[in-house]
């Protein structure tokens, strides 16, 4: 058992702004909300890991302002830790140099953490930033729902079904046969986001970093959305956070228990953020529910907490706890029946249960058609009427929102092969069928030329 001790949350208010804004930027040090050891650590560290000297790139890569980092470079000189090299006759045209104390501490630092990226911000400030980008303030209307996704071929009870629990802050499941497109349509829900929101490079919690930010998980804002990045702005707005769109975070069959905690380097020194830390004022899904290596049941009591308190706890290598804010939709999805993944007790605590099944035959002909498009292959109508009625109806395969993709692939790989224009065409559907399914059902795969070819099964 480990002795938890809490670090306190900061006695004041902590401001934050809203959705779409980037914090100003601190003018002092003790502006940051960091301690100054931990800044002056930081700017040794990046100097003598990085190179940097000229107090401009200095500024651009730890994310603080010349003017602050010269406040700092102040104690640093009196402290003999770091000389002037080169100083020009404009202001902030300054390159500085470490001493040999200087190497000597900037070395026993980055001994004991090897973190030298953006200056991080503190727990109580984020957690502030987060409560007021909140997902929870995004309603989500019939109209807008339609208007959005009008291109996406779902039926309208289905429609109704996800459009309402979006505008619920309980957790959604997602059940239905593989293949039925729960993870697309959850990729979809992404569309209806709308705010760009404000993030951290990285969080500090008692000392110890956490790097947030995430390339694969936190797309910048496009150009136009938020504020400009000109010299000027990036000395109003505070560089530690980036604009970023709302994150859309999936796990699937690999997460584990261990992935829902803090992962400590210890050859780095510091910590990677959770899949659900990274997921804030955004979505997250945990896909393929039941093949994880642990059981529904364990991996569904690890979310009692965070469904119900809207927070989690997260635990530091020496034994100190924290709380993170949980604000983001939670999605669960599965392959099994509601009833055989979790008990009623846990159901209950789930808003929804949403039936992701077969596709209405107007739907599957748009699916089957727009797979057309995005892959070249002619559609016909007489190739369409094959696919229901000599492979869907007389083989009673259900039309799941899968298949046309995948069919319509194989049939552009198959005629590329041949030399030949890919058409939606009997003989290549029966090809691709086949390939697919890995079956006779329909006699088999045919020749472009149009007779059958007689083949042993082993």
């Amino acid at each position: 058992m480990h002795n938890l001790t809490s670090i306190p949350m900061p006695a004041r208010p902590i401001p934050s702004h809203p959705a779409g804004e980037l914090p100003p930027a601190p003018r002092q040090p003790q502006d940051t909300g960091l301690p100054l050891l931990l800044l002056m650590e930081l700017l040794l560290k990046v100097m003598q890991q990085h190179g940097l000297q000229h107090l401009h790139d200095l500024s651009q890569h730890i994310k603080l302002s010349p003017a602050l980092l010269e406040e700092l470079f102040l104690v640093l000189r009196k402290e003999s830790l770091v000389d002037v090299r080169l100083r020009g006759a404009r202001d902030g045209d300054v390159s500085y140099e470490l001493t040999s104390a200087g190497r000597v501490r900037a070395a026993d630092a980055l001994a004991r953490n090897l973190y030298s990226g953006p200056a991080p911000v503190p727990i109580g400030a984020y957690t502030a930033q987060v409560q007021a980008q909140s997902v929870a303030g995004l309603g989500v209307t019939k109209q807008r729902f339609e208007q959005v996704l009008v291109d996406l071929a779902i039926r309208r009870e289905l429609r109704d079904q996800l459009g309402a629990a979006l505008n619920s802050r309980r957790a959604v499941m997602l059940y239905g046969p593989p293949g039925a497109g729960k993870t697309y349509l959850f990729e979809q829900m992404a569309r209806l986001l709308t705010g760009d929101i404000a993030v951290p490079h990285a969080v500090e919690v008692g000392g110890e970093i956490i790097r947030l930010y995430d390339p694969l998980v936190h797309r910048p804002a496009r150009a136009g959305t938020g504020p400009l990045q000109t010299i000027d702005n990036r000395q109003r707005v505070d560089s530690r956070w980036m604009l970023c769109e709302r994150p859309v975070v999936v796990t699937g069959g690999e997460l584990t228990l261990e992935m829902l905690d803090l992962v400590f380097d210890p050859r780095a020194g510091y910590y990677q953020a959770p899949p659900h830390f990274k997921a804030n004022n955004g979505l997250f899904l945990v896909d393929d529910l039941g093949r994880q290596l642990v059981t529904p049941r364990q991996l569904l009591n690890r979310w009692l907490l965070p469904m119900e308190q809207r927070h989690d706890y997260l635990l530091l290598r020496n034994g100190a706890k924290f709380r993170i804010p949980f604000d983001s939709q939670l999605f669960f999805s599965t392959n099994l029946p509601p009833d055989e993944v979790a008990d009623d007790a846990f159901l209950r605590r789930i808003g929804s249960k949403i039936h992701v099944g077969p596709v209405d035959l107007d739907d599957y002909r748009r699916i089957v058609h727009e797979a057309c498009h995005a892959y070249r292959v002619h559609f016909t109508d007489a190739g369409f009427d094959h696919l229901l009625q000599h492979c869907h109806r007389r083989l009673d395969r259900p039309l799941l929102a899968c298949y046309p993709r995948d069919l319509v692939s194989q049939i552009a790989d198959y005629a590329a092969y041949l030399g030949q224009a890919p058409e939606l065409s009997a003989a290549m559907l029966d090809w691709a069928w086949h390939n697919c399914f890995a079956t006779h059902g329909i006699g088999g795969p045919r020749t472009m030329s149009g007779p059958r070819t007689l083949e042993t099964t082993s």
